[in-house]
């Protein structure tokens, strides 16, 4: 006797968004077997004595009982370490990527847009289409900075809820101009908008705006220690004026974050000298490479202040695909946006690594 049940792609129709089903998933290359470099990760792994008392550390933990305590604890060691200002705070989220989704959700009035340098981070787009709101976004030059004229204008056409600038930008990788930067911050201020200043690539930059944190009522800076050298453990948080930030808390999910994750984040915070050395290594390293990269007849590589550098080739298609065949994986981000064509995204790995990647980058351009 047939089925009287729908088909799957019936249900399917009849109960997911058509804007859900006509977007792509966040796409994650398949690694294994491969130099990876391609997600801006930290390559060195804790030296063995930490790694065995971190091991020590975590099999203490109370896993039977819902995370609040140690939470606090992570609230108040990393306001210590960024040295927040009086009258504000801290929000903690499981990676950048939830604090991008419920400040999109608290800020969901009705007509509110997002609005956002492109090319950047896509979870900017991402998180405000699926909270329902509108997302803007400004074209960048051709040489990657802001055009401060377009992004003012669109502050006074849409008047958005919320305005992201990544310092350093992803995939770019550079640092806009501070003075830009503050005149477009002043005009969202004007339009009783948000601003947050996305500072995941802190740990390899010049430069941070943490200290202008409670100056501003309307200023948000959101960091993540996934670059820190803890993109396992994904933890993410954002910092500003105390009223602000208890509101937007209100929507944040009971023990978003595990004991587990919250340890280990107490662990690296104890250990900070650790990862500020790794830091320092792979800025270092980003620096012969970009000394390496433009001796590379074929290649024109983009200032970096992040632990990426951004290049264009000719066809950055094959040769992205030609280096996967030489066992490198980096990111091909010329689909994206237009004004990244025939560009490739490198992360800044290890000596030996880089050494793999220039070989491979120039293997593939022959």
């Amino acid at each position: 006797m047939p089925s009287l049940q729908p088909s799957t792609a019936d249900r399917i129709a009849a109960v997911i968004r058509q804007d859900v089903k006509s977007m792509h998933a966040y796409a994650i290359q398949d690694s294994r077997g491969l130099v990876k470099l391609d997600a801006m990760e930290n390559p060195f792994r804790l030296p063995e004595a930490l790694q065995r008392e971190l091991g020590r550390r975590l099999g203490r933990v109370a896993i039977n009982r819902y995370p609040v305590g140690c939470v606090g604890d992570v609230i108040a060691a990393l306001s210590s370490y960024v040295k927040l200002p009086a009258g504000c705070k801290l929000m903690l989220g499981n990676g950048s990527d939830e604090l991008i989704s419920l400040l999109a959700m608290a800020c969901d009035l009705p007509g509110a847009s997002v609005l956002a340098p492109v090319p950047g981070f896509v979870m900017y787009e991402m998180s405000a289409r699926l909270q329902g709101l509108r997302f803007v976004g400004v074209p960048l030059t051709p040489r990657f900075e802001l055009d401060e004229a377009a992004m003012l204008a669109a502050i006074e056409a849409h008047r958005p809820a919320i305005t992201y600038i990544a310092y350093p930008n992803n995939p770019t990788a550079n640092l806009f101009d501070a003075g830009a930067v503050e005149r477009i911050v002043a005009a969202v201020g004007a339009q009783n908008g948000l601003v947050v200043l996305d500072e995941a690539y802190q740990p390899f930059s010049s430069r941070t705006w943490m200290d202008h944190v409670g100056t501003l009522p309307h200023v948000l800076v959101m960091r993540t220690l996934s670059k820190f050298g803890l993109a396992g453990v994904r933890l993410g948080y954002v910092a500003g004026p105390a009223a602000l930030v208890d509101e937007i808390d209100k929507v944040r999910p009971p023990y978003n974050i595990s004991a587990l994750n919250a340890e280990a984040t107490l662990f690296a915070l104890a250990h900070a000298d650790e990862f500020a050395r790794q830091a320092a290594t792979l800025r270092g390293e980003r620096e012969q490479l970009q000394v390496a990269l433009g001796e590379t007849p074929g290649v024109e590589p983009f200032p970096s202040e992040a632990n990426m550098i951004l290049v264009r080739v000719a066809d950055s298609a094959e040769v992205f695909s030609s280096m996967k065949q030489r066992g490198v994986l980096v990111k091909n981000v010329a689909p994206m946006h237009p004004l990244l064509a025939n560009c490739l995204r490198l992360t800044v790995g290890t000596k030996e690594e880089n050494a793999l990647m220039i070989d491979a980058l120039r293997a593939s351009l022959r």
